[in-house]
């Protein structure tokens, strides 16, 4: 059975994520059928652009399923591990590279993994119930897809504050920041979709495009900056003394998240912002390795999705505890 559903019309390749009861999070087997369509496509005059929709109502993919990684690392299967992390970043590559247009039409959460398959694209369509969120630093891992590349790209500091902290970013802090192209009321998606299927993608976005709605973290850039711009994830923490809502989420965001994970995170995104794709992709694959193998992977991994205690017991405990030579040592 797949999870993944094409159809090839009018010039318009299309892909439909199809795993609703799992928020289309993207299994090995998705990964492999999302591949080969668009390899194919890659090269066929008969497909002009390519489409990616979803099946879900929810979501338009909620990540990798990060779950079936961690079961892995704990039954010692390490070519399981490093063959998924792979594999979807050599799809992450394709996308990136892709050279005809790339639309992805994004309704519901696009976690992790869902902007791997979207944010490398040409276009990326979000709605008023889009949330777009880097959420891997809650459990001991880092932003990985190739976030090391856009992360840094996006405006000012806030991709390093949303890879750090997780936040959430709806449709209007996506375009804001970066990640998303365009802006279409939910209720009006599905005509977007038809006359891209119908007719000129280009002609169908002018159409149906809109101003996104009000961005409440990029009206925060400013903050932003000066707490995110630079130093270290405890330096950042150190500056989150304010009182406000968004200084007191930050802040607790920074303390709960795996202190290890912050700090690899920030290295990454200060390492990407000079690099391209294919060498932040590289760069992620050979830390997969030691970062699931170490303590706070397992462990965060559980707190979030296994038991769901939302209690990870991390190793370090805290920022100030991080070691400085272990992590430069992860990059050596």
């Amino acid at each position: 059975m797949s999870f993944i559903r094409t159809n090839v019309a009018g010039g318009v390749g299309e892909i439909v994520l199809d795993r609703p009861k799992a928020l289309n999070a993207l299994d090995p087997s998705m990964i492999r059928d999302l591949y080969e369509p668009l390899l194919r496509w890659r090269d066929d005059p008969a497909v002009e652009t390519v489409l990616v929709t979803s099946g879900s109502e929810r979501a338009f993919c909620a990540g990798g399923d990060i779950k079936a990684v961690r079961e892995a690392v704990l039954r010692g299967d390490r070519e399981f591990v490093h063959g998924f992390f792979a594999d979807e970043y050599r799809l992450n590559l394709l996308i990136g590279e892709y050279p005809k247009p790339y639309i992805s039409l994004i309704d519901g959460a696009a976690m992790g993994g869902g902007l791997g398959i979207s944010v490398h694209g040409s276009v990326r369509v979000v709605t008023e119930q889009a949330v777009l969120a880097m959420p891997e630093t809650a459990i001991g891992f880092f932003p990985d897809i190739g976030a090391s590349h856009f992360l840094p790209r996006l405006t000012g500091a806030a991709g390093m504050y949303l890879g750090l902290t997780g936040a959430r970013a709806s449709a209007g802090d996506a375009v804001a920041f970066g990640l998303a192209t365009h802006f279409v009321p939910s209720e009006r998606l599905a005509e977007l979709a038809d006359a891209i299927r119908g007719g000129s993608a280009a002609e169908a976005l002018e159409k149906f495009g809109e101003q996104a709605p009000d961005a409440p973290l990029a009206a925060r850039q400013a903050e932003i900056d000066e707490v995110f711009a630079q130093g270290t994830p405890a330096d950042m923490l150190a500056r989150l003394t304010g009182d406000d809502e968004w200084t007191a989420q930050a802040r607790t965001a920074l303390t709960a998240v795996s202190p290890t994970a912050a700090f690899i995170t920030a290295e990454l995104i200060r390492r990407g912002a000079g690099d391209g794709l294919s060498q932040c992709l590289d760069r992620e694959l050979a830390l997969t390795g030691p970062v699931t193998a170490g303590p706070d992977f397992a462990e965060g991994v559980r707190a979030v999705l296994v038991d769901k205690d939302r209690n990870p017991s991390w190793s370090p405990s805290s920022l100030a505890e991080v070691d400085r030579d272990v992590i430069a040592a992860l990059f050596d």
